[in-house]
Parts: structure tokens; C-alpha cells; sequence
């Protein structure tokens, strides 16, 4: 967990009078909360330099996803996905963008109690939200576990082995399968982390989505419920979601100069 600058300001002249108007808004509605939810997906990272998976260049559009099923099935498709895990960009050394400590800052105001992310980065821990406040519903890709005793292995000693002779890794303690400690497609949701992630989304009285297309279920139906149950939607996203028709405010606007700018509008 990384020691959170300020949100930088963002040059005026970025910001069109219409978009002005947006955050306006924007902060006049995270003003007037106190249970607010933030739930992030892909789209905020893309600032730190990490590909989002679904939109125009995303990650998906060149390489098919590995289905938990096969990886479970198959020596031979568990060696390609480390070949893919350790051949990628190394997602640890990204950093956290101005959209990241953003957040950060309506947490420490005590506006943001809770933050729902769908990306696996550890970013917004790194930006200096503590662990319990973050519930990462997919995840996490800085780290590898155990699929039978659930033991925790860190990445560097794997890619060390791996890149020897490409041996798929087996746990030590109990020669289960180890895989990254992500939610691969066809893989259970961790039940523990939605129940919190539901419960959250019922008793929040504002949500705001950032960066996610708001299409992968049942995450996607975490900021429905929270608006079903009355609280404000607020979406920025560089794309239209399925859930702009019921939003309180959409804002098709970059993430980190859009919060930033809000963030400073609240003052001290």
C-alpha cells in the first residue's frame, strides 16, 4: 500500500463547459452521501497502462480466455496459461493513476465506505485503501493459490521454475493444482466476497461505477440493485453500459481527470 498523493487538478483547459457541468454534479451528488459505493472495473486502469479485456483493443479481441474447465482438464492448457501469465506485462509493477487516489480521497472523507472492483491489479490498495474496505470479486493476479488447500504462492519463485522447462507448478503441501488467484470463465464466484458485495450494494445510498461495461453477471448486477434499493447511479464510462437508461448521472469523460476534478470541488 503506496502513500497517496493529492488528486492533481486538472487543467482547466481540459475540461469543455458541458463537461463542467457533469462534475458539477457529480460532486454535489458524492456531497450529499455518506454510504457511498464504488465499483470499478478495467476502464479506470487503463491509465496506469493496463489493457481493459472487452473494449476496442481489448486483451479478448487477439486472444481467446481459458475456461476454468479446461484449465482443470488439461496439463497442457494450465502450461499455456502460465506461459500467458508470465510472457504478459507484469501487472505488479503497475501504478495507480489519478482516478485510483481519487477514490482513495472520498474514502478517507468517509463519503466511500466500500469498494466493489471487478479488476485483479491491486491497484486500489496500492493508492492506500486499506484491504478490508476493498472486495475484489475476481479476484486477484499479483499472487497464485493453492485450488485444493488454498495455500497462497507468490509469482516470482513460479516464473523462475517455469521459465526453466516450463513445468506446470503443483503445491507443495498437498500437490494440488496452482493457478493464478483469479475467477477464470466458467469458475465459482467467491460466495464470501459477493455476499459483502451485495450486502453493500443494498445499503449504500449512492454507487458509482467506473470504467466497467456493466455487462459480466452477476457483478454487473451489483450497481442495479444498489438503485433498485434507491440510491443514486452514477456511471463514467468511456462507452455506453446497459444501465445508462436508469443512471442519476452518465458521464462519458476520461475517469482520473472526471473524479479528480470532483474531488477537489469538495475542498478540504
Amino acid at each position: 500500500m503506496s502513500e497517496q498523493p493529492p488528486p492533481t487538478p486538472p487543467l482547466s483547459s481540459q475540461i469543455t463547459p458541458d463537461w463542467q457541468v457533469q462534475i458539477d454534479l457529480l460532486a454535489t451528488l458524492l456531497q450529499s452521501s455518506t454510504r457511498a459505493v464504488v465499483f470499478s472495473g478495467a476502464g479506470i486502469s487503463t491509465e496506469s497502462g493496463i489493457p481493459d479485456f472487452r473494449g476496442p483493443q481489448g486483451l479478448w479481441k487477439t486472444m481467446k480466455p481459458i475456461d476454468f474447465s479446461d484449465f482443470v482438464a488439461s496439463e497442457d492448457v494450465r502450461r499455456e496459461s502460465w506461459r500467458r501469465k508470465f510472457a504478459g506485462n507484469d501487472m505488479a509493477t503497475a501504478q495507480p493513476n489519478t482516478g485510483h487516489y481519487a477514490v482513495t480521497a472520498l474514502v478517507k472523507r468517509s463519503i466511500v465506505n466500500t469498494v466493489i472492483t471487478q479488476n485483479v491489479d491491486g491497484l486500489h490498495q496500492k493508492a492506500g485503501i486499506i484491504d478490508d474496505v476493498v472486495i475484489e470479486i475476481h479476484g486477484n493476479a499479483n499472487y497464485a493459490t493453492c485450488l485444493s488447500c488454498l495455500r497462497r504462492y507468490e509469482l516470482a519463485p513460479l516464473k523462475v521454475a517455469f521459465q526453466i522447462d516450463a513445468q506446470v507448478p503443483y503445491c507443495v503441501a498437498c500437490g494440488g493444482m496452482i493457478k493464478t488467484a483469479t475467477i477464470s470463465f466458467g469458475q465459482a464466484m467467491p460466495e464470501a466476497a459477493l455476499a459483502r458485495a451485495e450486502y453493500a450494494a443494498s445499503n449504500c445510498d449512492l454507487m458509482l461505477a467506473v470504467g466497467s461495461s456493466l455487462t459480466v453477471l452477476p457483478a454487473a448486477g451489483l450497481p442495479q440493485l444498489a438503485r433498485q434499493q434507491g440510491a443514486e447511479l452514477i456511471i463514467i464510462n468511456n462507452e455506453t453500459t446497459p444501465l445508462d437508461i436508469i443512471a442519476s448521472l452518465v458521464i462519458q469523460r476520461p475517469i482520473g481527470v472526471t473524479l479528480s476534478a470532483a474531488v477537489n470541488q469538495l475542498g478540504a
